[in-house]
């Protein structure tokens, strides 16, 4: 019989340990989902430092508690309701002092919170928790519990602090993503808002022509980019009506008085240098072109023209019909239908003239 020599046994985990650690590292910026990451990093935890169970602890809104992120272990699914007040039980008192805690023997301590064990049926014996932190705020608590061959060691502190710490960085990095996604849908509803008022019978305009060019764009297999893109496109492409209205905007843009022909051009203008609607741009500059060259503002011909945006000049006519032609909602298909198909190969791109015309003709709902 042989044996591993101890130190030939650190450089195999010490191997092993950076493979995982780097997996997880990658996952961070590739995996949107947080709980998939969380649980990741819980079970790593558990299998690198031999224990039964883990469970990652953020602190609340109000900074008053910790709740249950993730629990692994059969019993963990019971605990994700309950919260443990900062301070209170064994990863209160690490949340409070920002400091590790190892406790080998639950039942000598006094701070042991037993009550999670009666709501969960699990049996906890040892622990180790250590803080989490990003950029010095208190994030959660990220535990371990059980070490199958006890005790729990400072090296096995050290390991769950680097855990942890890629906790805190996801936990992180998706609350800034969760609240950016926030703040832009927000806008977008006041940008839409104020589109709507920005000339007579513009209500709903955006929000159709959005919905309406999406689906031609899905019914001719756009990618989820392109599918994207319109939808910003189909909401924002009549913006340039809102700087119409501000002199400040007109001035710096060189227009005395303004014409129907340059609020492409004045939506570009106002939405130009977000980056998130690169690939928008194109289709709002471009939505008044005719596939035969005798649109506005370039003049472009056939596909010289962003496909976005010949989708988006269908859309536009039909949505002219609706509410400048004054069309009542039980003749707009019929009367969309033949203007479509009037002004193919001159107005409009043949290849989305059948797109079209086979959406509306067979889907409901689409008007």
């Amino acid at each position: 019989m042989t044996t591993t020599p101890p130190a030939a046994a650190g450089r195999v985990f010490d191997t092993g340990l950076a493979l995982e650690l780097f997996s997880i590292a990658g996952s961070l910026n590739s995996t949107p989902d947080l709980d998939f990451l969380l649980e990741k990093i819980g079970a790593a935890a558990e299998r690198l430092l031999d224990s039964e169970a883990s469970a990652i602890m953020l602190v609340t809104d109000d900074k008053k508690s910790l709740f249950f992120k993730t629990a692994g272990g059969a019993a963990g699914a019971k605990l994700k309701t309950m919260t443990l007040p900062i301070g209170k039980g064994i990863a209160g008192w690490v949340a409070q002092h920002g400091k590790p805690e190892v406790v080998n023997d639950t039942s000598k301590d006094p701070r042991f919170a037993g009550q999670f064990d009666k709501a969960s049926g699990f049996i906890t014996r040892s622990l180790l928790a250590v803080p989490m932190f990003f950029r010095g705020e208190l994030v959660g608590v990220c535990e371990v519990l059980n070490k199958r061959q006890p005790p729990y060691s400072p090296e096995d502190i050290g390991l769950l602090s680097a855990l942890s710490n890629l906790a805190s960085v996801a936990i992180t990095n998706t609350r800034i993503i969760q609240d950016q996604k926030n703040f832009f849908s927000h806008v977008l509803e006041l940008l839409v808002g104020m589109i709507e008022i920005s000339k007579p019978r513009m209500l709903e305009h955006p929000t159709r022509a959005a919905r309406l060019a999406c689906a031609i764009t899905r019914a001719m297999g756009g990618d989820e980019y392109e599918y994207r893109m319109m939808y910003y496109a189909g909401l924002l492409h009549d913006i340039g009506y809102v700087g119409f209205k501000n002199p400040k905007i007109l001035a710096e843009v060189g227009i005395l008085t303004p014409v129907e022909e340059q609020h492409p051009l004045m939506s570009v203008k106002m939405l130009e240098g977000i980056r998130l609607l690169d690939g928008a741009i194109p289709i709002i500059k471009h939505h008044h072109e005719r596939w035969d060259g005798q649109g506005y503002p370039g003049k472009l011909k056939g596909e010289d023209i962003p496909v976005g945006a010949r989708i988006l000049g269908i859309v536009e006519v039909i949505e002219e019909l609706r509410m400048n032609a004054g069309v009542p909602p039980e003749e707009l298909k019929a009367r969309a239908v033949a203007e479509v198909k009037s002004g193919r190969g001159t107005r409009f791109w043949p290849e989305a003239v059948d797109a079209v015309v086979e959406l509306l003709e067979t889907q409901d709902g689409m008007l």
